[in-house]
């Protein structure tokens, strides 16, 4: 599976860029606020990518940072949510202030994205309220353990944002303490 590209952007579409990665070109589909921002043609690029492989097609999506691409992987878990949708509400904007909306149930945030209606709108937040809660109690969860062990919070909390956010609290808790130890170093 392609996880990340980096290359020469030689070619920008409506829902699409080619880069160029090697001698290789990357048909790799974006948001439309990710193509508003990348750079002109003939620029470097860097991408995080998720490999979508279909009975007839392979498609790659990219995304400029590893919080988006964990969030369109959450998204597009959900049922009746593609990947094309998925990649369009994962860069609605910043990542916090959307699990705000999410969090107060505010369907409304998904107005601008063809194909969603109310009801799925509600489907979706009620998917995502339920994940966001269990990411965030995770966070939380090891979070406490750390300050528990001697670290202030914000020593933690600083770890904790460097790890992947779907693992289980007591991997994040010895991945933390790896990184607290280097800091110490």
């Amino acid at each position: 599976m392609i996880a990340y590209l980096e290359g020469e952007l030689i070619l920008k579409k409506d829902r699409f860029i080619i880069l160029k990665a090697g001698s290789v070109g990357y048909k790799v589909f974006l948001s439309k606020k990710t193509l508003s921002i990348i750079p002109e043609i003939e620029k470097t690029l860097k991408l995080f990518c998720f490999t979508n492989v279909k009975e007839n097609a392979i498609e790659i999506y990219g995304f400029l940072n590893e919080k988006e691409l964990d969030f369109f992987e959450v998204l597009e878990g959900i049922k009746g949510v593609g990947p094309k949708t998925a990649l369009e509400i994962s860069c609605l904007g910043p990542l916090e202030n959307l699990k705000k909306k999410i969090l107060a149930k505010d369907e409304k945030i998904f107005e601008d994205i063809p194909g969603i209606g109310r009801k799925k709108a509600m489907m979706i937040i009620l998917e995502l309220t339920g994940k966001i809660r269990e990411v965030n109690k995770n966070i939380d969860e090891a979070q406490d353990a750390l300050v528990n062990l001697g670290f202030n919070r914000q020593e933690a909390k600083i770890a904790l944002e460097k790890i992947e956010r779907n693992i289980p609290p007591e991997e994040k808790i010895k991945k933390a303490l790896k990184i607290l130890g280097n800091l110490k170093k």
